[in-house]
């Protein structure tokens, strides 16, 4: 503000009031205002009263807003690279909405009204983009799902090579506006670590309703997780409405329907459903319809669950049931199972189980045993598969050595445990060429009861201990085998199925599935704290 001199001004107040006026003046930014004021008429003499009108105040311009350098978004897995900026970010308001790009409204609008809806915008599908808007298209280069997400000039710009990488830019978005209120200037460019990023749930035994899988779905989406197992039959349970066997299938069971919603949703949320029919072991539902189809001892025990392979019966119902779920589930993985079959578990499986060590050597000659027997399974099972183009997972006790039957070279292994009879270290598989996925149970179980020493986890160790790398026990492999490691995934087994309700599991593996969802997207170490972690998980959500 300029100040000017009123009245006569003598002496010492006449230079008081000059030196304030050069002081004054000094404040306003080091800038001038303009030109000084000029007068009407002569200076009057000194002492005489002014008869002129005072010059009037002419305003300093108001200075251009300025704003810190921005920091990354603060979301759950955190991006990759964010390149700072200075801007006010972007918030929804009453002039925001969501637009697509022309050429890509038939590939992203569901992402675009799903966003929309979330932010409490309009969709106004491909109208142009005005200030304040959120733009979503299709471009660049790089993975389906790495993304580019752009805060400038009022407005977000997200873009990616495929649609689910443009979707997982909503979900930084919506995360940043849930625990900030805003997503700041500057531009992200995010890409995960790993290609697969799962939750596993048992449910064969325990019962899950459709309405929580369909919840934790949107739950694994906000994470930008893409995988989903179902493991729907084992000795407790078979949970999925059959058309082939309806004798198998137990009282409280998912509906086909109900399924078909729950792949429909997972497909929009950019989540493949992942089924799981296991076997040789953990079919006793099967066999309780089949009791024909028991394994025996030789002297008369029978395992629970355990199906006899050297029955062709056996073979012809898994296979039966195989082909019904694959119309059901129209995925790219499928997961054969192939753990802890219990003729295995004996000292002497031969002696045991003669009637298997007979069928091995009819099958693949006298140098055969058991062990050839159930890998000669594992790869029937996966030649029933194959055909329909999925890509194959078994359990790592499945997987034998020391016999004349190799399993199929395309099969990848499912680690996780090494405390089996004769488990095989990670690196034995990884050294053959197999890829693997990281289904640790030192770190990634949660199993009900907590039966067999295990504990619910927290998510703690997994933040603050677990990698990708780190498939058995709590020792990495080598770093030379990170690109064959491709993916993990936390998984829910019902063990004692009565000790938690549907509720107390959701929110049991809420942090956990967090903190894996964390570890599988960025390979960094973590820069926040447990604690910091734990309040940012619940600002998101």
């Amino acid at each position: 503000m300029r100040y000017s001199i009123r009245g006569p001004r003598r002496g010492p107040a006449l230079m008081a009031a000059a030196v304030a006026l050069v002081t004054v003046t000094a404040c306003s930014n080091n800038s001038s205002s303009g030109p000084p004021p000029t007068g009407t008429g002569p200076a009057p003499a000194t002492g005489a009263p002014s008869t002129a009108a005072p010059p009037s105040p002419t305003p300093t311009p108001t200075p251009t807003r300025t704003y810190p350098l921005s920091t990354a978004p603060r979301v759950i897995p955190a991006v990759g690279r964010f390149e700072a900026a200075r801007g006010p970010g972007w918030k929804p308001g009453p002039s925001a909405g969501v637009v697509v790009a022309a050429k890509d409204e038939a590939a992203l609008a569901d992402e675009a009204r799903l966003i929309a809806g979330e932010l409490n915008v309009p969709y106004r599908g491909t109208a142009a983009a005005r200030a304040g808007d959120v733009s979503l298209a299709l471009g660049g280069s790089g993975s389906a799902e790495s993304y580019t997400l752009a805060v400038q000039n009022g407005g977000v710009r997200i873009t990616g090579p495929g649609e689910s990488g443009v979707f997982y830019g909503t979900r930084t978005l919506k995360q940043s506006v849930r625990s900030t209120g805003a997503i700041p200037e500057g531009t992200v460019t995010d890409t995960p670590a790993k290609p697969q990023r799962g939750l596993m749930v048992d449910i064969a035994r325990k019962y899950f309703s459709a309405a929580w899988i369909e919840a934790r779905l949107r739950e694994m989406a906000d994470l930008k997780l893409n995988q989903l197992g179902l493991h729907f039959s084992d000795d407790q349970g078979f949970r999925i409405a059959s058309g082939s066997h309806p004798e198998i299938v137990s009282a409280r069971h998912l509906s086909k329907a109900e399924v078909r919603r729950i792949v429909a949703l997972a497909n929009s949320l950019h989540i493949q459903v992942v089924p799981e029919i296991d076997s040789p072991g953990h079919l006793g539902a099967v066999i309780a319809a089949h009791p024909d189809l028991q394994l025996v001892s030789a002297g008369g025990r029978t395992p629970r669950g355990a199906v006899d392979i050297s029955k062709p019966a056996s073979a012809k119902i898994v296979d039966e049931l195989l082909r019904e779920y694959m119309e059901l589930f129209p995925g790219s993985y499928w997961h054969l199972g192939g753990d802890e079959y219990v003729a295995l578990m004996s000292s002497d499986p031969e002696a045991t189980y003669p009637q298997l060590a007979r069928a091995a050597v009819a099958r693949f000659g006298s140098g055969a045993r058991v062990k050839d027997l159930t890998t000669g399974w594992l790869n029937d099972r996966a030649a029933t598969v194959r055909p329909s183009g999925r890509a194959l997972r078994a359990w790592n006790d499945g997987f034998f050595t020391g016999g004349i039957v190799p399993a199929a070279k395309d099969l990848t292994v499912a680690y996780w445990t090494g405390k089996e009879i004769g488990a095989r270290t990670p690196s034995s598989y990884l050294s053959e060429g197999r890829t693997m996925l990281n289904y640790n149970d030192e770190y990634l179980y949660y199993v009900l009861g907590q039966p067999n020493t295990f504990v619910y986890p927290t998510g703690r160790r997994i933040y603050e201990e677990w990698t990708p790398l780190v498939l058995r026990g709590t020792t990495p492999v080598a770093a030379r085998y990170d690109g064959q490691i491709l993916g993990g995934s936390f998984a829910v087994w019902c063990d004692l199925a009565t000790s938690q309700t549907e509720a107390q599991v959701a929110d049991g593996i809420r942090m956990p599935l967090a903190a894996t969802a964390q570890k599988l997207w960025d390979a960094r170490k973590p820069t926040a704290s447990w604690a910091e972690f734990q309040g940012l998980a619940v600002r998101v959500r």
